[in-house]
């Protein structure tokens, strides 16, 4: 089987999935398998329950007769089938990634965009080598506009995905500390996320820079296919405003405001603000779009619990974006609790980014100071520090936290969200 046969029967699809329990009338099925299982068993099931073809990496398995094809590797294939799709697309892409904000930006341009194009955009947290060629198979004839998701812990990740998504127009969000490990220190997540620019300058497309980031206005500088916004010399000039913890922008004769908090949203607003303007949007449009959007995926997102505000943060962290949200959760009025969660994938710095972490929680003075995983607790040995999750969710059943404000932030892997029921 090769993807000038397949092609066609994929035109004929409803969806793509990689998750046999997902399969349905006109499914495409790839069959991928691990270390302790063999998707490919579940190949002939998949077709009685109404797959319109499966691609399996095990020969044994193949049935032609019944659309079951062999290939070598179903990675490789679903790879070379996405950039064979995406080739045939006439539509702008707009490829996106950063350290921090990525997921929020892109909700935020793809509901601007969604208010005049059919946008398909990156569902959940799809952004790698599986989940963006998913992404790109996704996009069919009605849609007019697309918002690609990028993630990446190692370099040349980034540069490996431009290729299967092509975007036209990119966009990194901003440059932390994040994956530090795989990316080899801080200038190695530079290097790394740079390799959108690299693509794009190589293909002549447009970059979108914020011109108050120092390092996008560097990698940036001399290109001469840009949209910028921040400054008074871009393109588009917004300004930042604030209405209790709601961060906005004013932008001409229009104030905007979001459903989030945390100052750094206000790049994340301003990208997705410019990026409407640039596709002809009218402000009020804009305006609407991101008034709408309401975060439900623990990022930035403000939830009442009785009288007592919960700042809700847990699906990332790492030392710039734990920073920025200590820094915003300071400015709240009232008694102040923070259970903060390890922050992963930091390799040999992990000592010292949690100490620096805890030295400036401690510095903020806030009313109670909690910390979730080892290695928190490795350099705040107290009462408030817990191994896991579930030990502070005993302490929680005996002594509850009180005051007007929590914050909860965390990396995904500490699953912080399971305490909020015990708050």
């Amino acid at each position: 089987m090769n993807i000038d046969q397949f092609y066609p029967i994929y035109l004929q699809s409803k969806n793509i999935t990689i998750d046999s329990r997902k399969v349905e009338h006109g499914s495409l099925f790839f069959a991928f398998s691990g270390e302790t299982f063999n998707a490919a068993e579940k190949a002939s099931t998949a077709v009685d329950n109404g797959a319109l073809a499966v691609i399996v990496e095990d020969k044994e398995f193949e049935d032609a007769e019944r659309h079951i094809f062999y290939v070598p590797s179903t990675l490789e294939f679903l790879q070379e089938l996405a950039v064979f799709h995406r080739d045939q697309l006439t539509i702008p892409i707009i490829g996106l990634t950063g350290s921090n904000g990525k997921t929020t930006t892109k909700e935020l341009i793809s509901a601007v965009l969604s208010r005049q194009y059919n946008t398909q955009f990156t569902q959940g947290n799809l952004n790698n080598h599986i989940g963006v060629p998913l992404t790109l198979l996704s996009i069919r004839k009605e849609h007019e506009i697309a918002v690609i998701e990028m993630g990446a812990n190692h370099q040349k990740e980034i540069e490996m995905l431009c290729e299967i998504a092509k975007p036209n127009i990119g966009y990194i969000t901003n440059f932390g500390k994040a994956h530090l490990e795989g990316f080899g220190g801080y200038e190695g997540v530079i290097k790394g996320k740079s390799e959108l620019y690299e693509y794009l300058f190589k293909h002549h497309q447009k970059v979108l820079v914020n011109e108050n980031d120092t390092i996008q206005n560097d990698k940036t500088s001399g290109y001469f296919s840009k949209i910028t916004f921040g400054t008074a010399e871009s393109d588009y000039q917004f300004q930042p405003v604030l209405k209790d913890h709601f961060v906005g922008v004013n932008y001409q004769n229009a104030q905007i405001f979001s459903n989030l908090t945390g100052q750094y949203n206000y790049d994340n607003i301003s990208a997705a603000i410019a990026l409407g303007l640039y596709f002809n949007l009218n402000i009020e449009t804009i305006k609407s779009a991101i008034e709408g959007y309401s975060p439900s995926n623990m990022r930035s997102q403000i939830q009442m619990k009785g009288d007592t505000t919960l700042v809700l943060d847990t699906y990332n962290a790492n030392p710039s974006s734990m920073l920025v949200s200590l820094e915003n959760f300071k400015s709240f009025e009232g008694t102040k609790t923070i259970i903060i969660g390890d922050m992963l994938e930091l390799g040999e710095d992990s000592h010292k980014e949690h100490q620096s972490i805890l030295d400036f929680a401690k510095s903020c003075e806030f009313d109670e100071v909690i910390t979730v995983g080892p290695r928190f607790k490795s350099v705040y040995p107290s009462e408030n520090a817990f191994e896991n999750t579930s030990d502070l969710v005993e302490r929680l059943k005996e002594t509850p936290v009180h005051g007007n404000h929590i914050l909860l932030k965390a990396s995904r892997g500490i699953a912080l969200e399971k305490i909020i029921d015990f708050l």
